[in-house]
């Protein structure tokens, strides 16, 4: 872990950060309460907070694992080609316009509530592809790679279809648009990213 420190220490905190808070949460189920994201409220000007806050518990042990094993295969090379500042910027910022979608499309759903880190880590692992289009990604218990950028493709249309008509109770909104703003942060932080991109095709 110190060398994680050493040269991703961005990356190291959140990760800790998230995997304590997490577990913390499913000892004290009050944090729930204060830490979801119910679309309801923030969009009447309630718990607006939440949008960070819901991003560092998760509903059960397979929603962190998955996350965070998603997150260790990314976060940590990801600061290294972006930069420290850029990765927080990155994160935090892609977390929250990952859930504003959502916050509009069940503004007036008193039930709904999301949670977990699944919109920036899309956003991470969308920013890795830009740098890293052609490395092999697949989907975990399938040994079969392919290259990123056809992942990334075949992702953001799962995500777009999940989200019509899926009823799986997954917030495919968040995915898909966590993905989009992690691109778009991206190439805003980093201006060569796109040339070096198409390079290396």
């Amino acid at each position: 872990m110190i060398e994680y420190l050493q040269y991703a220490p961005v990356a190291s905190i959140i990760f800790v950060l998230t995997l304590a808070t997490s577990l913390w949460a499913f000892s004290n189920h009050n944090i729930y309460g204060n830490f979801i994201l119910n679309p309801y409220n923030v969009s009447r000007g309630h718990k607006v907070y939440t949008v960070l806050t819901s991003g560092l518990i998760h509903k059960d042990w397979n929603h962190l694992f998955f996350n965070m094993l998603s997150y260790y295969f990314f976060a940590f090379q990801l600061e290294v080609y972006l930069g420290h500042w850029q990765f927080g910027a990155l994160y935090i910022v892609s977390l929250i316009l990952s859930d504003l979608p959502t916050i509009r499309k069940h503004k007036n759903d008193i039930w709904y509530n999301s949670l977990g880190a699944s919109g920036a880590i899309s956003a991470v692992i969308f920013s890795f592809i830009l740098f890293q289009p052609t490395a092999g990604m697949s989907i975990l218990f399938i040994p079969i790679a392919i290259p990123a950028w056809i992942f990334g493709i075949l992702y953001l249309v799962y995500c777009h279809f999940a989200s019509k008509h899926a009823r799986d109770n997954i917030n495919h909104d968040a995915h898909f648009f966590g993905a989009i703003s992690g691109i778009i942060i991206t190439v805003i932080l980093n201006h060569n990213v796109l040339n070096e991109f198409f390079r290396k095709f």
